[in-house]
């Protein structure tokens, strides 16, 4: 028996309004509640939601110097086509991609690490 049940993830960030509304664009989700503080995103999958943390600073992964930390992993169909359109959307795509055939990786408008992969079943 499950201890608890998905609810959502939450990243701070220095404007939670423009990372939710990244986010929604990303996962085809809506706005679905908003305030000075904190914003949250409905999708078809689960809640991702933004909040203000004052004097936010970025994850540092990937940064060899620094222990791995928390990122995303998101199933596309086309590498190519879901980093062009991330990066329109505002993320930013890292450079030296460690397996750019299987997966990429990129940080969203507040710095978060996430990865987007041809590798994660349906």
């Amino acid at each position: 028996m499950a201890v608890a049940r998905f609810a959502s993830i939450v990243f701070d960030c220095s404007d939670p309004e423009e990372l939710a509304r990244f986010w929604a664009a990303m996962l085809g989700g809506e706005v679905a509640a908003a305030g000075d503080e904190f914003v949250a995103v409905r999708t078809a999958y689960g809640w991702f939601a933004a909040m203000r943390v004052a004097d936010h600073r970025p994850p540092t992964w990937a940064d060899p110097a620094v222990p791995k930390q928390v990122h995303v992993d998101l199933s596309v169909d086309d590498l190519d086509t879901a980093a062009e359109a991330a990066v329109r959307l505002g993320a930013t795509l890292l450079p030296g991609q460690p397996a750019p055939d299987r997966y990429r990786v990129l940080l969203d408008p507040a710095g978060h690490p996430f990865c987007l992969s041809v590798q994660i079943p349906r």
